[in-house]
């Protein structure tokens, strides 16, 4: 939990009451009037800063709370910067577009639905962005899906599932940067834990989708044209496949994410200025703005064009924001004597665990927004985890399962009515073919206790 002393100790059913007006004022604006985020998370911090005040905690007490709350997101802060960076580089060495391409020559027989799935996935791994991997490649596999005369509910099912896989597994992807980062776990540790469910919600999915799948074969004239595309921006290589070589050897080593990051975003940049003609002042200018892509066909522009450090500053701002305002909710002490009551009914691994779950998925449905799923959730359990002796990587690993997957399907969400709104397709038509996105949790709740069960019996 976020290391500050209450100043106040207010009793359980004020906490209670006051959280559930606090959350209710930021799902009306989110869900209701659709603003973004970071506004009704100042107006909450607004009303936190009153009510302490009502309750005498002195305003230094209280702007220390909110600065306190955002420094434990600096790490986080930190990494997106590099990431903004890293996509940037790796547009301009080829390095996303030769994996993009690779992806598109696996496209062929008669398992489409799997094929999206899995080529969906390998390139939201390598783009670490479930909305840009859907709103480009999904947008060309709805097109061939129409083509096909395939279900356009499963085609953005399958989209959705390999966006969401790519999303949890990147060490590009905000948010499993910030699930890592919130809860005190190397990037790379966390990637490592959650495939022990993301592997087997993977297979399930494929091997649905595989049966699913309509037994003609279809002509992928979309496809043709991305690859085409491709190639004519000059920028792939054999040297493209070297910063992906690179970061993949730093997580050998088990070298930290940031210093990773760092190195991989290096060996594009080099191989960017010498190999593709880059001058320096070019490339320092996609390092804060990111790639523009100028190719004859505009859904590869939006593609490519992507990645800065000025690309993450919305994700940066809201991190700060919502870090800082819980903060306020432990500073005001609503959080720990909500805490306080928690931790007395949660004993076991599994109930703690399923508790988790449940809190992150709550939050996605009543907020609609992922990050602060992640992060209130996070900030909530970590004490619960520490004095149940469960590994922190536990914790990030079910704010991933049941935080990160579950906005998509939520049809007020921030993912969920983007999705809908690119591809064509309502978030309740996709969601009961959205089985990755299902599987994930549910295998959390009931496989993910087990182990540290008898971890700790032993």
């Amino acid at each position: 939990m976020f290391p500050i002393q209450p100043k106040h100790h207010p009793l359980l059913s004020e906490a209670i009451i006051f959280f559930i007006v606090i959350i209710g004022n930021i799902s009306y604006f989110i869900i209701r009037l659709g603003t973004v985020p970071h506004i009704p998370i100042l107006l909450g911090i607004f009303l936190l800063v009153a009510y302490g005040i009502v309750k005498k905690i002195p305003f230094l007490e209280l702007q220390n709370g909110l600065i306190e709350g955002a420094r434990t997101g600096m790490g986080a802060v930190f990494l997106f910067f590099l990431i903004g960076i890293l996509i940037s580089s790796w547009m301009i060495s080829g390095t996303i577009p030769v994996l993009i391409n690779t992806g598109f020559s696996f496209i062929g027989g008669t398992w489409f639905y799997a094929i999206v799935f899995a080529i969906t996935a390998i390139i939201g791994v390598s783009m670490g962005s479930s909305l840009t991997t859907t709103a480009t490649i999904g947008v060309a596999f709805i097109g061939m899906g129409s083509a096909l005369d395939a279900s356009m509910a499963i085609t953005a099912g399958a989209i959705v599932s390999g966006a969401f896989f790519g999303d949890k597994m990147s060490p590009l992807s905000d948010t499993t940067n910030l699930a890592s980062t919130v809860v005190g776990v190397d990037l790379f540790d966390h990637i490592k834990h959650i495939s022990l469910t993301t592997i087997p919600a993977f297979v399930i999915s494929f091997i649905i989708f595989a049966i699913l799948s309509p037994e003609e074969t279809v002509s992928f004239q979309n496809g043709a044209a991305y690859q085409q595309a491709l190639q004519s921006t000059g920028l792939m290589a054999w040297t493209s496949w070297l910063p992906l070589i690179a970061l993949i050897i730093c997580t050998l080593l088990k070298v930290p994410a940031f210093i990773s990051i760092a190195i991989s975003s290096l060996v594009a940049t080099v191989f960017a200025r010498f190999m593709n003609g880059l001058s320096w002042n070019d490339i320092w200018s996609i390092w804060f703005n990111g790639y523009t892509a100028s190719t004859n066909f505009q859904p590869v522009n939006d593609l490519l064009t992507k990645g800065g450090v000025n690309s993450m500053l919305f994700t940066i701002s809201l991190v700060i924001l919502a870090l800082g305002f819980g903060g306020l909710l432990f500073v005001t002490g609503i959080i720990p004597t909500l805490l306080t009551a928690l931790q007395q009914k949660l004993i076991k691994i599994r109930s703690i665990i399923i508790s988790t779950a449940a809190t992150a998925i709550g939050v996605n449905v009543l907020i609609g927004e992922q990050y602060l799923s992640i992060m209130l959730t996070g900030e909530t359990f970590k004490g619960i985890y520490h004095k149940a002796n469960l590994p922190n990587k536990v914790l990030s690993r079910t704010l991933e399962d049941a935080g990160t997957v579950i906005n998509p399907l939520v049809p007020w969400s921030v993912c969920g009515v983007f999705i809908a709104d690119v591809l064509g397709v309502p978030v309740l038509m996709y969601l009961p073919f959205a089985f990755f996105c299902l599987l994930s949790p549910i295998i959390t709740m009931i496989f993910s206790g087990k182990s540290f069960e008898k971890k700790r019996v032993s």
